[in-house]
């Protein structure tokens, strides 16, 4: 059982995000945050996510300030998380990477296209592929 976590306060690409992931794989246990703070306190709780997917652009604590949270917490340090935002100017994707992103991908996406993204991203997890984002490049 994989266990994702998104973080983003858009209901919509929630809900967007969910479907095609179980499109994917239906075993996948997949929750949401709606900002960074909400997100802290869910990681409280386990099980740890295999895979953290993070919008930039949310109130309260937004996504750089989540992600550095999660980097200099040595629990969540080995959890990979892919920037998934509307944002993507080359000082976005930059900071992201220096933060610790393990990938970074600009939304709205197509729901194929998105799929596919999540697929290979997905599998690369199941099958402990430590090369899954290396091979793919940081920006999906």
């Amino acid at each position: 059982m994989q266990y994702i976590l998104m973080i983003d306060d858009d209901e919509d690409d929630q809900m967007l995000f969910q479907q095609a992931l179980n499109d994917i794989n239906k075993s996948v246990t997949f929750y949401t945050a709606i900002n960074g703070q909400d997100a802290l306190k869910k990681l409280e709780t386990p099980p740890p996510p295999d895979i953290i997917f993070l919008d930039l652009n949310m109130p309260i604590m937004n996504g750089f300030e989540c992600l550095s949270a999660l980097k200099k917490e040595k629990r969540y340090q080995h959890i990979p998380v892919v920037i998934f935002t509307t944002a993507n100017d080359a000082g976005t994707i930059e900071q992201s990477r220096k933060l610790g992103a393990s990938a970074f991908f600009h939304k709205p996406v197509d729901f194929s296209h998105l799929r596919e993204k999540l697929s290979k991203v997905i599998n690369g997890i199941a099958g402990k592929n430590s090369d899954v984002f290396s091979t793919a490049g940081f920006v999906l």
